[in-house]
Order: structure tokens, then C-alpha cells, then sequence
């Protein structure tokens, strides 16, 4: 039994995060996966929306092989402070994100979230590549 987190802000991250966890995970594992919104005016209604269907669809992909459960935090939180806190919560055996290629030669730039991410896990993190992006 494995409880992996999952940070996703969108369905395309959501999918892909799920197309890396489909051969992973069975009965008896748990996903939480997270979306992290700052709230008050840094969150517009279709953030609010973009995260919704987000977890919807980490739910919809793995809700048939495990145990989904969705969170949607909205307390003022970088992103990087809700994921590491989830995983302290629920006691995660894997923290998993995504990354993006952010250059033509597909070399790997972390954003800052991810960066502190990594360098402040307590478990180990799977990093999955994302679209590239010019």
C-alpha cells in the first residue's frame, strides 16, 4: 500500500502526471493529488475552475485502479509549502510533479516551485517531463 501526492494546476498536467502513475499504482495504494491556489485576488474563478478540473481528472484516469482523494487548498500557500505539507500529512511514500523543458536543446530548467520542492522533500519524488515549451 503506497499513498503517492501529485501537485497538478491543470488537466494536461493532471494527464500526463496520471499516464506515469497508470503502470504504478493497484488496489490498496492511495493518490492525493493537490491543486494550490493563493486565493483572494491572486485567484481569478477560472483558476478556481482550471484546478477543479485538474483533480477531476486525476479522479476520472486512476479512481478504477486506487484510492483518489482531491484537495483543493486555497489558504495563501506558495504551492511548493501546500505539496510538502501534504506529504507530511498523509504520509506519503512518493511526492510526484511535473516539470517543463523550457528551451530548444530540451535541456531541463526547474521552475522555483519545483526547485524548492525538491530541495525541502522528505520522500522520494518522482519528476515527470511535461511539454516543452519555447
Amino acid at each position: 500500500m503506497t499513498t503517492y501526492v501529485v501537485g497538478t494546476q491543470s488537466v494536461h498536467t493532471a494527464a500526463t502526471l496520471c499516464d506515469y502513475l497508470q503502470t504504478r499504482v493497484g488496489e490498496g495504494d492511495t493518490v492525493v493529488a493537490v491543486n494550490s491556489l493563493k486565493g483572494g485576488d491572486d485567484t481569478s474563478a477560472e483558476d478556481v475552475r482550471d484546478g477543479e478540473d485538474a483533480l477531476n481528472a486525476v479522479s476520472s484516469r486512476l479512481g478504477a485502479q486506487c484510492t483518489v482523494e482531491t484537495h483543493q487548498y486555497v489558504r495563501n500557500n506558495k504551492p511548493e509549502a501546500d505539496l510538502l505539507e501534504a506529504a507530511a500529512e498523509f504520509d506519503a511514500d512518493e511526492l510526484v510533479i511535473g516539470i517543463r523543458k523550457r528551451n530548444p536543446t530540451s535541456k531541463v530548467v526547474f521552475g522555483s516551485t519545483a526547485q524548492q520542492i525538491l530541495l525541502n522533500s522528505p520522500v522520494p519524488m518522482a519528476v515527470v517531463p511535461l511539454e516543452q515549451v519555447e
